[in-house]
């Protein structure tokens, strides 16, 4: 079991979350939108930094 596989795949999936959130807000145009584009750059931070860690670990048996 390869704890960075998974830590990155919980990374991605909560990166995935906060831009649907995000993109939902915007597209309902909610008073809020610092706290939308706070979402935003935390999603795609996350959403990157998950998709570079998948990336990059190698498989081991």
């Amino acid at each position: 079991m390869n704890v960075k596989r998974i830590f990155g795949t919980i990374l991605t999936i909560l990166g995935i979350v906060g831009l649907i959130y995000a993109g939902w807000g915007f597209v309902q145009q909610s008073a809020g939108t610092r706290g939308l584009v706070v979402a935003a750059i935390i999603g795609v931070i996350f959403f990157v930094s998950g998709i570079s860690l998948v990336r990059n670990t190698k498989d081991e048996a």
